[in-house]
């Protein structure tokens, strides 16, 4: 997983690499030639009272030991570089890929989760890359350099390295095999965990009003525990790799003085080949203790790259064309034709044999009770779903071969709960369009009814808006996002129902003034209340996914019981009364097709 994950990822880094494993070369050469230089000083130099042998080979000493400092800064500078410049990628790719997939994906993973895998994961793979970019070279090669460079001094010592490289190799295993399965416990913890902070952060209103907070308190309590359990059961097999490698690395030393003591006393030894062997040893078990750190660190990444991968490998459920639309379209004629829609698995469709027609310039409107596709037709038009069976079409184009960037471009909409940004009002404004002028950012204003709040504001067009709009009310972030929807132009609008939030004399003013703006384009509402809609050119009613009825507010209300019930929940603002049922009877029947 982690090598697919990498491998076409490094590639474009190669060449820094390549400078990075060189400088690792002559860094592992200048440390492994200190030992010996070591040892020459103290046999032709401290042994024997040679001053001047002292001072030229002290001076090589000093130089190689600045080589070895400049490759070592060089390896850690490179290496951090190319380890943040390959989780930036990783970053990139987790985020254009999450963009891409649809509605039904993205809950599948859950936000909470989805931020951990691009932020928390992607740093434990790069932390891994760093440290194999730091050892890749440098330990192997030391490890057998300095093998056979104590071998040179003293062959009955260096069995002692067959000893002890095993000793810190065995324990190193088991820990990384113990590890495995609690680092992918843990990293989905932390997922439970983010989940419900997430959930009591968004709905603290809702938990306070019914007085929750201890029971909100414990839930989260329940899932920190369960991390904190993890966590301390992996740290403490982390906690025993520096003790056991201090421990090795002293017994063998004490080893190695106490026989090379007894064979420099018997004349087999020099001083300075003991001084050598044991700066060799060192160099090996540091070696040997590096290695293990990395297999200790290899299963945290991949159990993060598994989960990365998870994400990158999961398929939308919208594909993209093959030989896409790339402009807009700017004439707007929206025709949806025989439209259904069914969610995986479920047993009943959203959308039955949907069909209707928009022109230019031309307001229809979708009516129905809850739960009866208005908002899912919607999405159809957005191509968040595919419809299972017919089609939609724009100016004759199936949506299904406009590029995305083309249907964002011909398509704008202001969803049910809209979402703003945090910056002022004007950068959520030209969200849909960066160019917008001053004087388009007004006029969008005060066609959504929004112009005199915005200039209340301490710095108007420039006022702070806070993430999510939380400084400002519900039916002033739908008018913002309306206005925000209208300055990207677009060929065809659609509104979920866009009054929801408003007060009915506001809503009435708003729809009226969306009426005498739209000239040209296309626009495709919905809503629940007959007053909220009344002004359209055209309604359609929808009924448990199924066209009941379409016509004008007067013709729906003199024919269409479905409708008529719609308008009897909240009378038209008027006072219109809609008919009695036997009056409708008498009436023929609206048609129930567009």
């Amino acid at each position: 997983m982690l090598l697919r994950l990498l491998r076409t990822r490094v590639r474009p880094h190669l060449r820094p690499v390549g400078l990075l494993l060189l400088l690792q070369l002559v860094q592992t050469a200048a440390a492994v030639a200190l030992p010996r230089l070591n040892a020459a000083i103290v046999d032709q130099g401290v042994a024997s009272g040679g001053t001047g042998a002292i001072l030229r080979l002290g001076g090589a000493m000093l130089g190689l030991s600045a080589v070895q400092i400049a490759c070592t800064g060089g390896v850690l500078l490179i290496g951090s570089r190319v380890a943040a410049a390959i989780a930036h990628d990783l970053r990139a790719s987790v985020f254009r890929h999450v963009r891409s997939l649809g509605p039904r994906e993205v809950a599948r993973f859950g936000a909470a989760s989805l931020v951990t895998r691009t932020v928390g994961d992607v740093q434990q793979v790069q932390a891994l890359v760093l440290l194999v970019l730091v050892v890749t070279v440098a330990a192997p090669l030391t490890l057998v350099c300095g093998v056979v460079l104590a071998y040179g001094q003293d062959p009955a010592l260096t069995a002692l390295l067959v000893l002890v490289v095993p000793a810190l190799g065995v324990p190193t295993a088991f820990a990384v095999r113990r590890m495995r399965p609690l680092l992918r416990g843990g990293r989905t913890a932390l997922d439970e965990a983010a989940r419900v902070l997430r959930e009591q952060i968004g709905g603290q209103r809702v938990v306070r009003s019914f007085s929750r907070e201890e029971d909100e308190a414990r839930r989260f309590a329940v899932h920190n525990g369960e991390l904190l359990s993890l966590s301390l059961r992996t740290g403490r097999l982390m906690a025993l790799m520096s003790p056991l490698s201090g421990l090795v690395l002293n017994c063998a030393g004490v080893a190695v003085l106490w026989i090379g003591g007894h064979r420099i006393t018997g004349g087999g030894l020099s001083a300075g080949a003991l001084i050598a062997f044991l700066g060799y040893l060192s160099q090996v078990l540091s070696a040997v203790a590096l290695t293990a750190y990395l297999f200790v660190a290899l299963p945290r990444a991949e159990v993060s790259a598994e989960r990365i991968l998870e994400v990158l490998d999961t398929a939308a459920s919208v594909p993209q064309p093959r030989k896409p639309v790339r402009a807009p379209l700017r004439g707007g004629r929206l025709e949806i034709r025989d439209a259904g829609f069914r969610h995986p698995d479920a047993e009943d469709p959203v959308l039955t044999g949907v069909g209707l027609t928009a022109a230019p310039g031309e307001t229809v409107a979708v009516v129905g009770p809850t739960g009866s596709g208005k908002s899912t037709l919607l999405n159809l038009v957005l191509r968040l779903h595919d419809t299972t069976t017919g089609t939609v079409r724009i100016d004759g184009v199936d949506i299904r071969d406009l590029a995305p960037a083309a249907l964002t471009g011909t398509v704008s909409v202001v969803p049910q709960r809209p979402t703003l940004f945090s910056g002022t009002i004007a950068d959520n404004l030209r969200l849909g369009r960066p160019g917008a002028t001053e004087d388009e950012l007004w006029r969008a204003l005060e066609t959504a009814q929004a112009r005199a709040f915005v200039e209340d504001l301490d710095g108007a067009l420039l006022a702070p808006v806070r993430q999510g709009g939380a400084n400002l009310s519900g039916g002033q972030r739908q008018r913002l996002a309306i206005a925000r929807a209208l300055v990207a132009d677009p060929a065809v609008l659609l509104l979920d129902d866009p009054a929801s939030a408003l007060d009915q004399a506001t809503a009435a003013a708003l729809l009226a003034a969306l009426a005498r703006a739209n000239t040209a384009r296309t626009v495709l509402l919905t809503g629940r209340r007959a007053d909220a809609v009344r002004d359209a050119d055209r309604i359609v009613v929808l009924e448990a996914g199924r066209v009941v009825g379409t016509g004008t507010h007067a013709q729906l209300l003199a024919g269409n019981a479905t409708y008529r019930a719609l308008a009897r929940s909240r009378p038209s603002v008027d006072g219109d009364a809609p008919p009695s049922d036997a009056a409708a009877d008498r009436t023929a029947p609206v048609g129930g097709g567009a």
